[in-house]
């Protein structure tokens, strides 16, 4: 998938590459621009596409569970001279700029950006949450229409792998509402989220993309949200987004005991050589809800060291019995 992150495999082969042959010139060097400079460039050309780009919206109003093989983004008509007409067949199609309304906007970086959602559907299910995993069928296009990814069968991934508009725009969404297991092994999804986001080269892969996509392109995003799943990435009974402690939107920086481990990987959070699954004192699966004498959750304070289990004669932890 090419909106994964570039993988630890893929270093190594073109560091490979670049010692074998330190003399070829013929990879150019990406100089990374400034964001907030680009991001005026990207915003103005965001527009300018919304602008002169409508789609077929009279088929998203009926009732269905419509697809992104429907969807057909055209670039209006233009006179002899290169200049825009008017927007054939209003009654059926609707400009983008029109559908899509004001921009959202976020910090990433330092740097404030504008995006934008086309939402054809909301979905009747559960939204995911930044960190967890979802299951959609997508394709991936630049402004050019040029499809540079995309899948043919739903494809599971996990949001924190992925480029950051996904994770802002995949919440805004739901899963489907209900699903059938079919009878030759497929499984077909009812009232889904449907969607589209116009994503500035900032919150996509900016210098360093995939070798399919030129540096700085702005993406354009379609896709079928059916599926999604709560992320627990280090096994502690806390959800990963819950260990985003400053509502950021990144569980990155989140980091209590500070051992340069982020809560949401890191089994003892608070370090105080209590696993934080272990600090679920009440036994409700939950150690959020179980306050120390300090008035914050004991799993995130080193000096509450009560534990839910007990230890064997040979240092074996057991469950204690509630």
């Amino acid at each position: 998938m090419k909106i994964r992150k570039y993988t630890l495999a893929l270093v190594c082969v073109l560091g490979l590459l670049a010692s074998c042959n330190k003399k070829d010139d013929s990879i150019p060097t990406i100089v990374e621009r400034d964001r907030t400079q680009q991001q005026v460039v990207d915003n103005d050309s965001l527009i300018g596409y919304l602008e002169t780009h409508y789609y077929n919206s009279s088929v998203f109003e009926t009732a269905g569970d419509h697809t992104i093989s429907e969807l057909v983004i055209t670039e209006l008509p233009k006179d002899e001279s290169g200049n825009y007409l008017a927007l054939p067949d209003p009654d059926n199609n609707t400009l983008l700029i029109d559908a899509v309304g004001a921009p959202l906007t976020t910090t990433y970086q330092e740097t404030s950006y504008d995006y934008y959602v086309l939402k054809l559907n909301e979905g009747g299910g559960n939204a995911p949450e930044f960190t967890d995993n979802i299951r959609l069928n997508y394709s991936g296009n630049l402004q050019d229409e040029t499809v540079f990814d995309s899948t043919v069968n739903p494809a599971d991934l996990d949001l924190l792998n992925l480029i950051q508009g996904w994770r802002l725009v995949m919440p805004q969404f739901k899963a489907a509402e209900s699903f059938v297991e079919n009878s030759d092994g497929t499984v077909t999804y009812s009232n889904y989220g449907l969607g589209v986001m116009f994503l500035p080269s900032g919150l996509a892969y900016f210098a360093t993309p995939p070798y399919s996509v030129p540096a700085y392109s702005n993406l354009i995003f379609k896709f079928e949200l059916y599926q999604t799943e709560v992320n627990d990435h280090d096994s502690d009974l806390i959800p990963s987004y819950l260990e985003d402690l400053d509502g950021d939107g990144n569980v990155f920086n989140d980091d209590t005991d500070a051992d340069n481990v982020p809560n949401f990987l890191d089994a003892d959070d608070d370090g105080d050589g209590v696993l934080t699954k272990y600090e679920d004192i009440d036994g409700d699966g939950d150690p959020t809800n179980d306050i120390g004498a300090n008035g914050i959750p004991k799993y995130l304070d080193p000096l509450e060291t009560a534990s839910s289990c007990i230890i064997g004669s040979k240092g074996t932890f057991f469950e204690k019995p509630l």
